[in-house]
C-alpha cells in the first residue's frame, strides 16, 4: 500500500525551482530518509506533501488524500514536525502536551492515558512540571515529537528533527521512531546526518530540487563501489553536477 506518493511534483519560487519533478512511492511502515545539502529542497518537499504549500505542477497523495484537493482532511492522519517545532517555552511540558491535545481535538476518557503513554514513551514523565524553555535540546525535540503524536497520526513528517542535538538524545529519538515503525506508522525523515540516513530502510538523495537516487543505503553504496554513504553521495552529485 502506497502511503506517500508523488508524481512529477514540482514547486517553483519565481525562477528558482525548489522541487523539480519529484516521484516518490513510500509504503506503509517505512522510514524513508530524505538527504541533501541545505537548499536541496527537503523542507519544500515536506511542505508540499503536508498540504502547506501548493505545487506548481504535479500531484501527490498521503494516506489516500490528495495534497491539494483534500488538504484539510489530510491533516487528520498526519503530523509534521518542522525544524523549529512550535513549543511554548513559558509553558510546562504537561501544559504543552495538553495544548496540542486541545488543538487536535483529543478528548474523552482515553486522553489522560494517551498523554501518560507519550510522556513515558519519550522519557519525559519526571519532567512534567518543567518549563519547556528549561529543557535541553534533545528533550525539547522529544517533547515536540510527543506533541506531534498526540492525535495518533498514521504518517509522520520530520524535518531535520535532530539537527544540533547531542548523540545520546539522537539515539533515544531513533529508539522512539523504530517503536513507531513497529506500529505501522510511516515516517518521512529529512536529515543531513548520513549516519541517520543509514538507519532508514530507503533513502532519497536530493540535489538542487532533483531526486538523484532512491534506494536502500546498501544498494547505493554497492552501485558506487563506496565504503560509506557519504562517499557514494559525493560521487553521485559530482557526476550529476561537475561544478560541485
Amino acid at each position: 500500500m502506497s502511503v506517500i506518493k508523488a508524481t512529477s511534483l514540482t514547486r517553483a519560487f519565481g525562477t528558482n525551482i525548489a522541487v523539480n519533478g519529484l516521484d516518490l512511492d513510500i509504503p506503509e511502515g517505512e522510514i524513508f530518509g530524505l538527504v541533501g545539502p541545505d537548499g536541496a529542497g527537503k523542507t519544500t518537499t515536506m511542505r508540499l506533501l503536508t498540504g502547506i504549500l501548493d505545487p506548481t505542477s504535479g500531484e501527490g497523495w498521503v494516506y489516500g488524500r490528495h495534497i491539494v484537493k483534500e488538504a484539510e482532511t489530510l491533516k487528520d492522519n498526519i503530523a509534521y514536525m518542522s525544524q523549529r517545532f512550535g513549543l511554548y517555552e513559558d509553558l510546562t511540558v504537561m501544559e504543552n502536551v495538553n495544548f496540542y491535545a486541545d488543538l487536535f481535538g483529543v478528548s474523552g476518557p482515553e486522553r489522560p492515558q494517551k498523554i501518560e503513554e507519550l510522556l513515558g514513551f519519550s522519557n519525559l514523565t519526571p519532567f512534567k512540571e518543567r518549563l519547556a524553555g528549561k529543557l535541553s535540546g534533545g528533550m525539547k525535540q522529544k517533547l515536540g515529537l510527543a506533541c506531534a503524536l498526540i492525535h495518533t497520526p498514521k504518517v509522520l513528517f520530520l524535518d531535520e528533527p535532530t539537527n544540533g542535538v547531542d548523540p545520546v538524545s539522537r539515539r533515544d529519538f531513533w529508539r522512539i521512531l523504530h517503536q513507531l515503525q513497529k506500529e505501522k506508522v510511516t515516517i518521512l525523515y529529512s536529515t543531513s546526518y548520513l549516519d541517520e540516513a543509514e538507519r532508514c530502510k530507503r533513502v532519497g538523495l536530493l540535489h538542487k530540487g532533483k531526486l538523484l537516487r532512491c534506494d536502500t543505503p546498501d544498494a547505493i553504496k554497492k552501485e558506487r563501489s563506496a565504503k560509506t554513504l557519504e562517499e557514494a553521495f559525493i560521487s553521485i552529485i559530482k557526476e550529476y553536477d561537475p561544478s560541485q
